[in-house]
């Protein structure tokens, strides 16, 4: 067995600028703008944002928008998205939306893709209604993005301006072995979005270090899982405050997105045995209670995953609950050694 610290594993958060009840979508963004400025201070590398519509708690539907917003209050951590549903758009328009990021903050943006549609399927038809044809273009829209963000392509008759030259790093993301493929293919890393659909983790990272092509942005396999984290002082009062997460999933089963309600002291009263199991399915992956605990269990997740890296994502409903969290979270890999052969 080899040593290898969890000081070695960069971590990073995921954000949706989540809409808690009595809340405006304004007093979610500013509280991302400021959980991104704690957060870079506690060691954090990287803060993403996800692209999702048409959905009451969620105000992060113009992601490029709100990423320059908490770029713009931040210094060094890495700003980026997680991701941007790229069929929803023109990778023309991305590529300067991103590219225009890139330039006024160099070296700090990162663009990660996604195909899905980030809502219902009403709402993707109203968004973009050739959205299935641009599903299918997925791949080549991809290399589209790279070529805009490239040097070479100033003699292109389309350019991407701001952000020819900028180069900004591409993710893949994804939840099945479709993405792992398409990532390995084209030697991008890759985010596995474990923290709402864990079944095919394992899987899709062992099809993506076995077909792994490096390239020019990459040249060996990087994973990244995604995992909910609710740290707290006790693990009683972690699980107390899992309940907002809870029911915030619970939506997803029911349809119902309203902003994420305060925590509630049994579950039982709240969900039925149906709507239960569904989210305690979707929330494998997530740890939580006091830092002992969560230490425990994230050490065991990233031997278990290889992870060169992980992202968490923290749904609290006390703002100030939620930045102790993540602090707790960024001492637990500061701290700690993993074991790994």
């Amino acid at each position: 067995m080899n040593r290898k610290s969890l000081q070695d594993i960069s971590y990073s958060l995921l954000d949706l600028a989540v809409i808690t009840e009595g809340q405006s979508p304004a007093d979610a963004i500013r509280n991302s703008r400021d959980l991104a400025q704690h957060v870079e201070d506690w060691g954090y590398t990287r803060f993403w944002m996800a692209e999702h519509h048409n959905m009451e708690n969620i105000a992060s539907s113009a992601t490029s928008v709100l990423l320059g917003f908490v770029a713009e209050a931040t210094k060094s951590i890495r700003v980026g998205s997680g991701g941007v549903m790229l069929p929803n758009h023109s990778p023309l328009v991305i590529a300067e939306q991103f590219g225009t990021l890139a330039s006024l903050y160099p070296d700090r943006i990162d663009l990660g893709l996604g195909r899905a549609p980030g809502t219902d399927q009403t709402t993707a038809q109203a968004i973009r209604p050739d959205r299935m044809q641009q599903v299918r273009q997925f791949p080549n829209n991809v290399k589209q993005l790279q070529k805009y963000f490239s040097a070479e392509n100033r003699n292109a008759d389309v350019r991407a301006i701001p952000g020819e030259g900028t180069d900004v790093p591409l993710w893949i993301l994804g939840s099945s072995t479709d993405s792992a493929h398409l990532a390995a293919a084209l030697g991008l890393p890759y985010v596995f979005a474990s923290h709402f659909s864990p079944q095919q983790l394992h899987a899709a990272f062992s099809v993506y270090r076995e077909e792994f092509q490096p390239s020019e942005q990459l040249k060996e396999p990087y994973v990244m899982p995604c995992i909910n984290v609710v740290a707290a002082d006790t693990d009683e009062q972690a699980e107390w405050l899992s309940t907002s997460l809870k029911q915030m999933f619970m939506g997803v089963v029911t349809g119902e997105h309203k902003p994420m309600p305060p925590p509630v002291d049994d579950m039982n009263t709240v969900w039925n045995l149906r709507e239960k199991m569904a989210v305690e399915q979707m929330l494998k992956y997530t740890f939580i209670g006091s830092k002992e605990t969560v230490k425990d269990e994230v050490t065991e997740f990233l031997k278990e995953t290889g992870a060169d890296e992980v992202m968490i994502a923290t749904y609290i409903y006390d703002h100030t609950q939620r930045l102790k969290s993540h602090r707790i979270f960024a001492e637990i890999m500061q701290e700690q050694e993993l074991e790994t052969s």
